[in-house]
């Protein structure tokens, strides 16, 4: 999971007192006449818009504009509404100097101890400094590397293929978050990873590309892993009460039936750490690919269909609320909930919103479809009764 936002200031590089918007808006206007034609202009505060005609191909014409208005401490906007091609003059904050490094290498390092005490518990149900005193017994924490070392593999190589796609772009990026989330506050150890998007995406191919690449990414180490994991897992009687019961999807289910074919009525498969981890990567992927806001579905979604995305957004919204009354599973209503809360239904565009997406980036769009629909298991996780 990714957050991406860029920060607004009025101005950035370039004090603008209220008095000479007027001024720079006539110098901005002046300096993209041999670019575009503008027939109407707006303002709000400090941000300038003027509809007109393109002159130049958009990518060519953005260019230009960067270099024009960066000394006005401007960013350029290209997009099309209501019919009319618009300039956006915006003032962003300059993406400035990297983060300090070490806020992300402490929160890796407590979010190793935090996917390590699950996998304590994932192993032989015993959790660090709750059942036992790892200072006392540090060789018990061994049980919890086979899920540990998995899930983070997934996470990291997610994270990374946003990070490195991004930066083959030329765009401002941090390094991953990762959040822990100690057991048995969370079952897993963590609640993911996510990057910071320091600048606007460039046009629509390139948001598409790195907002595709994480998932895709985690997937070549996450499916393997469950094969791997499946492999060392066995059947066993379903015991008295039940226990803690993980959803399959359809993929889940297809990798399980090639290990251990029809699995008898009374039978269910016992899976090993590193499926766990495997399972937690798929489910991941999952949520991830939902087409809604500002997850990586909800940018695949922006790529595809621009400013109706927040449609598509609140279209997703209810069609989780509707999965989770269908499969009676309160996981997705609270997902739903989480998606209002923490998400939304927006999205912000990128500097050109007028280059068309890609035919072959639309083909990679409806696999992504395809595998939410192979990844999402109906009921997630089901507590015994």
């Amino acid at each position: 999971m990714r957050l991406w936002p860029f920060h607004r200031l009025a101005p950035s590089t370039v004090a603008a007192p209220p008095g000479s918007v007027v001024l720079i808006e006539e110098r901005l206007r002046l300096s993209m006449q041999d670019l575009f034609v503008a027939r109407q202009r707006q303002a709000q505060g400090y941000s300038l818009f003027w509809s007109g005609e393109l002159l130049q191909p958009p990518a060519r014409a953005l260019k230009l504009l960067e270099s024009r208005f960066k000394p006005y401490g401007y960013t350029p906007f290209l997009k099309r509404d209501k019919g009319a091609t618009w300039v956006h003059a915006i003032p962003l904050a300059a993406a400035g100097d990297r983060p300090p490094l070490a806020i992300n290498i402490a929160l890796f390092l407590l979010t190793v101890f935090s996917t390590v005490a699950a996998g304590c518990f994932v192993a032989s149900g015993s959790i660090p400094f709750f059942t036992f005193n790892p200072l006392r017994w540090p060789a018990r924490l061994l049980e919890g590397l086979p899920f540990a070392v998995t899930l983070l593999a997934i996470l990291g190589t997610h994270e990374f293929g946003h990070y490195f796609t991004a930066r083959a772009y030329g765009a401002a990026v941090t390094l991953p978050y990762f959040i822990p989330a100690p057991p048995p506050l969370f079952l897993f150890g963590t609640l993911g990873a996510v990057i910071r998007m320091r600048s606007p995406a460039r046009d629509r191919n390139s948001l598409f590309d790195i907002a595709v690449a994480g998932p895709l990414a985690g997937l070549i180490v996450a499916v393997p892993a469950l094969w791997i994991g499946l492999r060392w897992s066995h059947l066993a009687v379903v015991p008295e009460g039940g226990g803690v019961t993980f959803g399959d999807s359809l993929l889940m289910h297809f990798m399980n039936y090639l290990v251990f074919g029809n699995v008898p009525q009374g039978m269910d498969v016992i899976v090993h750490p590193v499926a766990l981890a495997g399972w937690v990567g798929l489910f991941v992927t999952a949520l991830n690919l939902f087409p809604v806001g500002q997850l990586d579905g909800g940018r695949i979604a922006y790529a595809l269909f621009g400013p109706r995305h927040r449609f598509v957004s609140i279209g997703t919204f209810f069609a989780l609320l509707a999965l989770g009354a269908v499969a009676e599973s309160v996981n997705w209503i609270v997902f739903a909930g989480l998606v209002v809360l923490l998400i939304g239904f927006n999205h912000a565009p990128p500097l050109d919103d007028l280059t068309p997406l890609s035919p072959e980036r639309y083909a990679v769009g409806v696999f992504c479809l395809v595998l939410l629909v192979l990844l999402i298991p109906p009921v997630p996780i089901e507590l015994p009764q």
